[in-house]
C-alpha cells in the first residue's frame, strides 16, 4: 500500500529541452486568451456606451428642434426613390396641410413608400420649415449602439490576432536561429569526419 501524499500543484521541473522562447510562446498563448476573451468585449461594451449616449443625444437634439406635422398627400409621389431617403422615407411629394390659426401650406417632402395622392403622413421639419428626416428612435439608437461595439469588439479581436501572427513570426525565426546557434555547438560532436 503506498501512503504517500500527492501534491495537486504542479511541480516546477527543469526541463533542457524547453527553451526560453518556448515559455514566451505558452505566455503569449496566455496573454492573447485574456486579451480575446476580457479586453475585445471590454473596449466593445465601452465603445458602444460611449456611442450609446451620443446617439441619444442627438436624437433628443434632432426631437428638440423638429416638428412632426400630419399632411396630406396632395401630389403623386415620385417614380423613383431619392437617393437620401431615410428608413423609408425616400419618395418625394407635395404634401399639405393647415396650421391652427394659419392658412394652408404646402411642400415637397420624403414620404413613405407606397403612398398615394389623398394618404395622410407625418412629415417632419426643423425651425426653418425644410421637410427633414425623422428624429432616429430608439431602435435606431440601440441599433447604432450594437452596431459600433460588436465593431470595436471585432477591430480589437482582429487587432489582437494580427499581432498574434506576427509574434509568432518573429518567435519562429527566433526559434530557427536559436537551432542553428545550438546545432553548431553539438553538431560536429555527432557528426565527426571519418578519415
Amino acid at each position: 500500500m503506498d501512503t504517500r501524499t500527492r501534491s495537486h500543484r504542479p511541480r516546477r521541473r527543469h526541463n533542457p529541452l524547453r527553451r526560453r522562447s518556448d515559455v514566451v510562446e505558452a505566455w503569449m498563448v496566455v496573454v492573447v486568451a485574456v486579451l480575446l476573451c476580457v479586453a475585445a468585449p471590454l473596449a466593445g461594451t465601452a465603445a458602444g456606451l460611449f456611442a450609446h449616449d451620443r446617439a441619444r443625444t442627438h436624437a433628443e437634439e434632432q426631437r428638440a428642434e423638429r416638428q412632426p406635422v400630419r399632411a396630406v398627400v396632395a401630389g403623386r409621389p415620385a417614380s423613383r426613390p431619392t437617393v437620401h431617403g431615410d428608413r423609408g422615407h425616400g419618395y418625394r411629394a407635395e404634401v399639405r396641410w393647415t396650421e391652427p390659426g394659419r392658412q394652408t401650406r404646402t411642400a415637397v417632402a420624403n414620404v413613405p413608400a407606397g403612398t398615394r395622392a389623398g394618404n395622410t403622413v407625418t412629415v417632419w421639419f426643423d425651425s426653418r420649415g425644410r421637410a427633414v428626416a425623422p428624429p432616429p428612435n430608439d431602435v435606431a439608437v440601440w441599433q447604432h449602439t450594437v452596431a459600433v461595439g460588436l465593431g470595436v469588439a471585432g477591430g480589437t479581436a482582429a487587432l489582437v490576432l494580427l499581432a498574434r501572427a506576427v509574434e509568432r513570426r518573429v518567435a519562429l525565426r527566433h526559434r530557427l536561429a536559436e537551432w542553428e546557434r545550438d546545432w553548431a555547438r553539438t553538431g560536429p560532436a555527432w557528426t565527426r569526419r571519418r578519415a
